[in-house]
């Protein structure tokens, strides 16, 4: 499952010549890595890095309740990056251009940073 699969979901059927509906029911995915909706989620500061230096990356919620997680992701990469408010990258190499984004949870909703672009120059 992936966050997006989140919605109504009901069976249909046919006994014989007559069809059936189930009751809806909603699904809700959560993500080990997840944030809070309708929260603002910040991130600083992306830009231009130099080749083999270090990038540090921060996220910050505006408000929230309860415990936080926190997890970095690059645009085209799987695995999480991170699971702290910041994020470091020690010896950035080419490969490590791309777009940064932090989602934080409260466990129960989710909140995504815009895109950080970054650039090894």
């Amino acid at each position: 499952l992936q966050l997006h699969h989140s919605g109504l979901y009901h069976c249909t059927g046919r006994v014989a010549s007559l069809w059936s509906m189930s009751n809806r029911v909603t699904l809700t995915v959560h993500s080990e890595c997840s944030a809070l909706g309708g929260v603002p989620v910040s991130t600083a500061p992306g830009g231009q890095v130099a080749l083999g230096d270090r990038l540090v990356l921060s996220c910050t919620v505006a408000v929230g309740t309860g415990p936080l997680s926190f997890c970095w992701h690059r645009e085209g990469s799987g695995a999480p990056l991170g699971i702290s408010p910041r994020l470091e990258l020690n010896h950035i190499a080419e490969n490590d251009s791309g777009q940064y984004r932090c989602r934080v949870s409260d466990g129960d909703s989710v909140a995504e940073s815009d895109p950080m672009n970054v650039t090894v120059l």
